[in-house]
């Protein structure tokens, strides 16, 4: 068993946390992961009200009397969207963990300590991270280039950020982005972190709510097959390089730099990226995907990725780092 701060602040048995993830971050899958040994995740946005989102994180209680938190991305949006309301339902529900992302968590900071929520903000640069520890969150996720979804605009892959955080870092931190194997896990500590978090390795799971055809995508690729779209917006996302992602990259491309969003809004449309997932249709829009599905081979359950995560980094640190030893 790896014992970590990570582990005695969560009550968790694995210092393993499953990234929120847009349409996939459903009860089933949070349930699965926490009842595994983890911090299973559901997704506040994929709810399409507060009122949904309640109704979710019960169905998620009938499913495990495991912790599992809830993520709140904040971020600016055409539609406004009520983070207030949605920061309020996860907390009169009793959740007792918040992973939140995009803008500071600060303006929701007095609610979730009123509540006893532990906050986890997820950042994509050191700056970040400080700035998070300075507002009060219990700890903070720290995404390296690698990752699915946005990077952020650094360009700064885990194997330099996660030291240079950990250095300057007072709370735990988690590796997040690239990781889905028990020596990355052994890696991730040994450079500072106190736990991981895995978005695309958990997508490729039995209980992860999406088309098996997506599942077996993430195997079949390799580390190659991603693209990084909106860069010319400032806004990078890493997505799984089908046709559509290709199209979107030879748009920017062409723009010179100075892309209008009109001319790529429809291929990336949310909703024909959730369609995607549930079709099963590959090719049919835009869905997230990180470098790490190169390492991808294969579909377990939950309980069976975790154990063999675990006993994965344990081997490693005993035999494989010590073993160095002279």
């Amino acid at each position: 068993m790896i014992k970590t701060r990570i582990t005695e602040m969560l009550g968790i048995q694995h210092p393993i946390i499953q990234g929120g993830m847009m349409n996939v971050g459903y009860a089933e899958l949070a349930a699965a992961v926490s009842n595994a040994g983890g911090l299973g995740i559901i997704t506040g946005l994929t709810q399409p009200t507060p009122e949904d989102l309640a109704k979710e994180i019960k169905r998620c209680q009938g499913m495990t009397d495991k912790p599992f938190g809830v993520n709140l991305t904040i971020l600016p949006t055409i539609k406004p969207v009520p983070y207030d309301e949605y920061a309020r339902a996860i907390c009169e529900a009793g959740i007792k963990v918040v992973e939140t992302a995009g803008r500071s968590p600060e303006p929701y900071m007095p609610m979730f300590r009123e509540y006893g929520v532990k906050v986890i903000h997820k950042c994509t640069s050191v700056r970040h991270a400080l700035k998070a520890e300075s507002v009060g969150v219990a700890a903070v996720s720290v995404d390296g280039f690698e990752c699915a979804g946005h990077p952020g605009e650094d360009d700064i892959t885990n194997l330099v950020l996660l030291p240079a955080a950990a250095a300057k870092l007072k709370i735990p931190m988690v590796a997040s982005g690239g990781i889905g194997t028990g020596t990355q896990l052994a890696a991730c500590l040994a450079l500072g972190a106190d736990g991981i978090n895995m978005g695309t390795r958990f997508l490729a799971t039995k209980e992860a709510p999406v088309h098996e055809n997506i599942k077996q995508a993430i195997v079949k690729a390799s580390e190659l097959d991603t693209a990084l779209i909106f860069r010319t917006l400032k806004n990078t996302a890493r997505v799984h390089k089908n046709s559509v992602a290709k199209k979107v990259v030879e748009i920017e491309a062409a723009s010179g730099g100075n892309t209008d969003f009109n001319d790529i809004k429809d291929l990336v449309a949310g909703v024909k990226g959730k369609q995607a997932l549930q079709t099963g249709d590959v090719e049919y829009g835009i869905w997230t995907a990180g470098q790490v599905q190169g390492l991808i081979t294969d579909v377990p359950s939950c309980a069976e990725l975790l154990e063999r995560m675990v006993k994965e980094a344990e081997a490693t640190i005993r035999q494989r780092l010590v073993g160095m030893l002279a």
